[in-house]
């Protein structure tokens, strides 16, 4: 291998290599890669731009960062999975505290406590906001999580090999769903939409199986699904219930998937004082009933006493294969995004019962404001259904030329979801949240009308 004059990523002095490769046997790093043809090894320098000083790399990042609609120089009017929330300045500050960042699970408890209390924090506060009893540690966003579910309830039903999953679930995390099971051998039945945009639970009838039934509420359209129902039919068929969600801020003001049946509850907590990012990063939730804390992948962080009777904290129960023997584990591919999840107890903790209740009231009323106001300049509201942050109108016709001026303006004007639903042409998906101002509401109202 050539070697550079510059200083090579790797700290191994040619002394290290040398002995490493006695060990091995080999004469030479390159014959390590036998099986990687010759045509596609790298033989030459690496094409790459000149080095730069720290104000240069600063400039430059900034000027392609510039080039990239935020919500901070943009109105973005879409949520779709990730929504735009005003983050206290609290939580930045705590957050970046040596005693709570960290990424990486607390396995000494002796020298973890504060991080363990933490999230030991995060769990009793999930639970209370969606009515169950249990929950993880954290995942790494809702598709996971929601794939994780369903592999608990195949596992529940050893014989059964489907599942059904609303078509309403979020698109993206049906696929992570899809690419989980079928390596496995496992299908995933998707549900159709009835025509007030919620899951139609129909061709259930038919199905003797299954092992589980999921849907999403809000789903996907903002459309708020019926829970009791889906459970009286997954009791009726003896199957699980699984719920999910994409905007943890709704159960600041709906009725609790928990308290409605939901045997598992999974979702994303990015609302939960989580900056959007482009595609992260994300916090997977997952909770459930008692009876199935031993079916959970992942970890709980639990309380009991030290020798002197103070509270202390530990990692009660894990579940992966780097604790358990593998054949055991109930989940090889899952992890713990513990800052998101410190951040997101952080959150609740400040905001409170109270004021989870009053965001959430405001974030409805500000989609209803922006619903009124589109369909006032020539919108078809899609449906009548109940809803929760965004909802999905029918276009008038040029509106796809007129988004795409409003971009140059600053204004990002809803969803084209016609690539996730073919059906559904000229239909956008908007949502509005508490940052968004009447001023700004009205203007986007204004501009298509």
């Amino acid at each position: 291998m050539k070697q550079s004059n510059t200083m090579r990523y790797l700290p191994h002095t040619e002394e290290d290599i040398r002995q490493m490769l006695a060990v091995t046997g080999y004469k030479s790093l390159d014959d390590l890669f036998p099986t990687i043809p010759s045509d596609y090894r790298v033989k030459k320098e690496m094409c790459l731009p000149k080095p730069l000083t720290e104000w240069e790399l600063n400039a430059h990042i900034s000027e392609l960062a510039s080039k990239n609609a935020s919500s901070c120089s943009h109105k973005v009017f879409i949520g779709a999975g990730s929504y735009a929330h005003h983050i206290p300045s609290i939580i930045p500050y705590l957050i970046s505290r040596s005693e709570f960042m960290t990424a990486y699970t607390p396995y000494q408890p002796e020298i973890s406590q504060g991080t363990l209390q933490g999230i030991y924090e995060f769990q009793t506060m999930i639970t209370e906001l969606l009515g169950t009893e249990v929950a993880t540690a954290s995942h790494y966003d809702c598709g996971t999580a929601l794939a994780e579910a369903l592999l608990i309830s195949l596992r529940k039903k050893k014989n059964i090999k489907k599942v059904a999953v609303s078509s309403l679930v979020h698109p993206h995390h049906r696929q992570i769903v899809k690419t989980y099971l079928e390596p496995a051998g496992y299908k995933m039945v998707e549900l159709p939409a009835t025509l007030n945009g919620t899951t139609d639970l129909s061709p259930l009838d038919g199905m003797d199986d299954i092992a589980a039934v999921a849907v999403q509420s809000p789903n996907f359209f903002g459309c708020i699904e019926d829970i009791a129902k889906v459970k009286s039919v997954a009791e009726s068929k003896k199957i699980m219930c699984i719920t999910s969600f994409t905007e943890a801020i709704a159960y600041g003001l709906l009725k609790k998937p928990g308290q409605l049946g939901s045997d598992i509850v999974v979702g994303e907590g990015q609302s939960l004082g989580i900056a959007q990012s482009f595609g992260g990063p994300g916090l997977g939730i997952m909770t459930s009933s008692k009876q199935f804390v031993r079916d959970l992948p992942g970890r709980l962080v639990g309380r009991t006493k030290d020798r002197r009777g103070e509270d202390g904290f530990v990692l009660t129960l894990s579940t992966r294969e780097q604790h358990i023997k593998r054949e055991k584990a109930s989940s090889n591919i899952c992890s713990n995004n513990g800052l998101n999840a410190m951040t997101a107890g952080i959150y609740l903790a400040t905001v409170g019962k109270i004021g989870i209740r009053q965001i959430a009231q405001l974030n409805h009323d500000k989609a209803v404001f922006l619903k009124t106001k589109l369909e006032e300049s020539g919108f078809k509201i899609a449906f009548k259904t109940p809803f929760f942050n965004e909802f999905l109108v029918k276009a008038p016709d040029g509106f796809a030329q007129k988004r795409e001026a409003l971009k140059q303006k600053g204004i990002v004007a809803g969803l084209n979801i016609e690539k996730y639903y073919p059906t559904l042409k000229n239909h956008y998906l908007f949502c509005a949240t508490e940052i968004f101002s009447k001023d700004d509401i009205e203007l986007l109202a204004k501009e298509v009308k």
